[in-house]
């Protein structure tokens, strides 16, 4: 434990007790000598303004401050492990989507840096120490990415000129954003579009303008978007009206039993060891996309309408490949 760890073990140690600690329990808390100890305190004092008091019938160290408003640590701090994993993150937004939030980001991780450095420690290794591998992932306008983000945050409604995949046509249109969504390695916007009088699901990479207005955003409940674009399974919205049971083989189980496909998913284990998954669904086809990957160890018990379109399916990859 270095030093800056040890004064804010020190301040969580003091500002969790109603009793004096004495100087034994400081040494074990803190991991250190009487010397140590009794130096972390005097420069607590010294050059943070800390009130901490010394009770001589209890023998021991107390905050002398007024409980009504307790004293902090000046400014944002963190202990070692808490800024390793700040990095951490950094590193994680930079490889999810490199560029977005690069030259923002800089000067923070440069004084994570220059913490660390003056703590005797030296973090060079997040870069080479952490590998994320994106799939599929599609490449968008960093700009454009950060207006809508913006957007997002600052409840404003935005003007869009967005190309849809179905018939490549650019249509302009107002929205309301509401949630920003990273799903399988691509960003989604789910907005009120003003247009369609109604929710919409936006990929960002098909945003070919973004304009932020004045006009405020329409407000619309957690609980109405989670009942839209949670309920059913996959980045297709809408209600739930179907429910798959799905099959998978004992071999395979042993993995999806660890996954969640759906937060309102139901499962258990079948006698001959197989495994169950139930989900509720609307638009299918980003289930069958799933189900399809798993080949011979998955079958769709139901219902009949999802079993016969991936029978569909593997009857057509079939004639393929004789």
């Amino acid at each position: 434990m270095d030093k800056f760890d040890r004064i804010y073990a020190l301040h969580g140690f003091l500002g969790g007790r109603k009793q004096p600690a004495p100087l034994p329990s400081i040494m074990d808390a803190l991991e250190c000598s009487q010397a140590t100890a009794k130096r972390i305190i005097s420069n607590m004092r010294l050059y943070l303004d800390a009130p901490i008091a010394y009770d001589r019938a209890a023998g021991g160290y107390y905050y002398a401050h007024n409980s009504a408003h307790p004293y902090e640590l000046p400014g944002l701090w963190f202990n070692t492990s808490e800024l390793h994993a700040l990095l951490t993150a950094q590193v994680l937004l930079e490889r999810v989507d490199p560029g977005i939030y690069s030259e923002q980001l800089a000067p923070l991780r440069k004084r994570i840096e220059t913490i660390l450095e003056n703590a005797g420690e030296k973090d060079d290794e997040s870069n080479r120490r952490i590998r994320i591998i994106p799939i599929a992932d599609r490449r968008q306008d960093n700009r454009i990415f950060r207006h809508v983000a913006s957007a997002v945050q600052q409840r404003r409604r935005l003007e869009i000129d967005y190309s849809g995949r179905k018939n490549n046509e650019i249509t302009s249109r107002t929205v309301s954003p509401q949630r920003l969504v990273h799903y399988r390695d691509n960003w989604y916007l789910d907005a009120w579009c003003h247009h369609r009088n109604g929710f919409r699901t936006f990929a960002v990479e098909r945003i070919a303008q973004a304009r932020i207005t004045k006009q405020r955003a329409k407000i619309i409940s957690e609980r109405v978007l989670d009942d839209y674009f949670t309920g059913a399974f996959g980045i297709f919205a809408g209600k739930a009206t179907e429910t798959a049971v799905l099959h998978f083989t004992a071999e395979r189980a042993r993995w999806v039993a660890e996954e969640q496909w759906h937060p309102q998913q139901q499962s258990r284990w079948l006698e001959d060891g197989r495994y169950e998954l139930r989900i509720p669904y609307g638009n299918p086809t980003e289930l069958i996309m799933d189900i399809l990957k798993y080949g011979a160890d998955v079958e769709v018990v139901a219902p009949t309408s999802l079993r016969n379109t991936v029978k569909q399916r593997i009857h057509r990859m079939d004639e393929i490949y004789k």
